[in-house]
């Protein structure tokens, strides 16, 4: 079983928090959910969560799902009664510049109604947080070369967005 390393620490409602999660890799398996101790948060491809069930019924800390790239977001709506039930959903940027997972944050929240945590993780940039936020991610796990302390400051890059966005969902020309 493969693990991919979040940071020691995760950018959660624009403030630093401790990171407290376990996240397991693609080729992670039942019987890997079972072995890991049950009081861990973790966080499982959501094929594995899906199809476990019980086990992450059975845990005593949270297991949530991740969406790879390829992953959609209403696919894991269909294959649960109540998304809000999920309080975290991770979704994994293997790489800057594929922004298919901005697209599952948007359609988590403004779609399919879902207001629990949003994690952003993998190669997640500074540069990024400013839009990621405005597609509703709310918690960040940045990429290990990145300063926590100035990707803070890139929830204030811009004072305002033209577009409409999870955030603001009146386009600025009518807000005027």
């Amino acid at each position: 079983m493969s693990t991919y390393q979040l940071p020691k620490q995760l950018i959660a409602n624009c403030e630093l928090a401790d990171n407290d999660w376990l996240w397991l890799g693609e080729d992670a398996e039942a019987a890997d959910l079972q072995a890991i101790d049950g009081a861990q948060h973790v966080i499982a491809p959501v094929a594995l969560w899906l199809s476990a069930q019980d086990q992450v019924a059975a845990r005593q800390g949270h297991c949530i799902p991740w969406l790879g790239s390829a992953d959609l977001a209403a696919q894991l709506a269909e294959s649960v009664a109540d998304i809000n039930t999920i309080p975290m959903i991770a979704l994994f940027f293997p790489v800057f510049s594929d922004g298919r997972n901005y697209s599952n944050a948007r359609e988590l929240r403004t779609t399919l109604g879902f207001d629990g945590d949003i994690l952003a993780a993998g190669d997640v940039l500074r540069d990024q947080v400013f839009y990621m936020h405005r597609c509703g991610i709310n918690v960040f796990a940045m990429r290990e070369d990145q300063d926590l302390d100035d990707a803070l400051k890139a929830f204030a890059d811009f004072q305002d967005g033209y577009q409409v966005s999870v955030d603001k969902p009146v386009p600025l020309f009518r807000r005027r």
